[in-house]
């Protein structure tokens, strides 16, 4: 895994198109028992090195109710967005995912952790590309039937600020979807605590 890794933050094949320059930002091992496939780094996280170090990850550390010190534990949780690096900015935000990161690297990534349970797809990005032809044909559906997907993937939306109003209009997140969303994950953390 780590000579993998060390491949992913050597990669150039997208440093045409970054103008912010390339800063792979991926972390995984062999233990990892959670998958969290988000979207790409945003500038905050390009800037710091750190996956999910910002209002973002704040927002999905309290959805899964864990800390920093569980989410940042590679050993527990992996974190490897549909696209590496920090796509840049346009007029209404941050880029979309360059697409050649997960066809070049996922399944690689993927085959090293044997031990995965749940894969959390947040985003459009990442659940097109996981869940194909299954996807409903909205986001919000998709989310609305997460039970679909499971035991493996986990559909969620993205835990940005600006998400807020999504939430507010969609009430039955907070009220079915989390509550699923933190028992799946306790158990699966516990368990892993359990055969140390």
């Amino acid at each position: 895994m780590e000579e993998l890794l060390e491949q992913i933050k050597n990669c150039r094949v997208c440093e045409d198109y970054l103008k912010d320059g390339v800063n792979p930002v991926v972390a995984a091992s062999r233990k990892s028992k959670i998958v969290i496939i988000g979207q790409a780094p945003g500038r905050i996280v390009h800037n710091t090195n750190i996956a999910w170090n910002d209002k973002s990850g704040d927002n999905l550390r309290n959805w899964l109710q864990i800390d920093k010190t569980v989410f940042y534990n590679t050993d527990k949780i992996a974190l490897m967005p549909m696209g590496f690096c920090f796509p840049g900015t346009g007029k209404t935000g941050d880029l979309p995912p360059r697409p050649e990161c997960a066809p070049l690297w996922h399944e690689k990534v993927l085959r090293l952790m044997p031990d995965a349970e749940l894969v959390l797809l947040i985003g459009q990005y990442s659940q097109k590309y996981y869940l194909g032809d299954t996807i409903k044909n909205t986001l919000t559906e998709t989310v609305r039937n997460f039970e679909d997907y499971l035991p493996y993937f986990f559909p969620l939306p993205h835990p940005s600020p600006r998400n807020n109003i999504w939430q507010a209009k969609n009430e039955w997140f907070q009220e079915k979807v989390l509550p699923q969303l933190r028992e799946k994950v306790k158990v699966i953390l516990d368990n892993s605590s359990l055969k140390k």
